[in-house]
């Protein structure tokens, strides 16, 4: 490896692999699938859209997402990750709907994959040392690398979280 970008590509190529593990096994039941009494999940609304249940200060006790608002949450956070890295409007979490099924969920994330590898082949290092205040306030003082490892880390616990809930629901109940 070369540079830092080839680091954190080769560590993003490595946690998408990981991810996929687990985001090719999912089916529609998995999705929804709801883990305990108090989840987060997506609706769909009269109008047709997807929407995730959300709220501004988290609830105690925090309610466990279902693999369909996790694949949401991935979607809104990498899009506006990308938006941001190309200095495009950062779309509001509002905006932001589910695709409706598990399917179409994973292409989103698919793409937005391809959409991350093309930030990523653009990154030199003065393009990963330029300043960002995504996804923290500017006054953090952080780069687009951070941003790039905080990818990575994001991917990789939500990834995670969904392979869990697959697992916990093809293992059934508790005795």
């Amino acid at each position: 490896m070369n540079s830092r970008r080839d680091l954190l590509h080769w560590q993003f190529d490595l946690v998408w692999s990981l991810a996929q593990l687990h985001f090719e096994a999912l089916t529609d039941d998995d999705t929804h699938w709801a883990p305990a009494a108090a989840t987060w999940t997506v609706h769909r609304g009269s109008d047709g859209a997807w929407r995730p249940d959300f709220a501004e200060i988290e609830p105690d006790p925090i309610p466990v997402p279902t693999v369909g608002w996790l694949t949401w949450h991935i979607g809104w956070w990498w899009s506006s990750a990308i938006a941001h890295a190309a200095g495009a409007a950062v779309p509001e979490r509002t905006e932001v709907y589910w695709p409706g099924d598990t399917a179409a969920a994973l292409s989103w994330l698919t793409t937005l994959r391809e959409q991350w590898l093309a930030v990523l082949d653009r990154a030199g290092d003065a393009e990963l040392d330029a300043a960002t205040s995504y996804p923290w306030p500017a006054e953090a003082g952080l780069t687009v690398a951070h941003l790039a490892a905080w990818v990575n880390a994001e991917l990789m616990k939500n990834a995670t979280e969904i392979g869990q809930l697959r697992m916990l629901r093809a293992a059934g109940p508790a005795r």
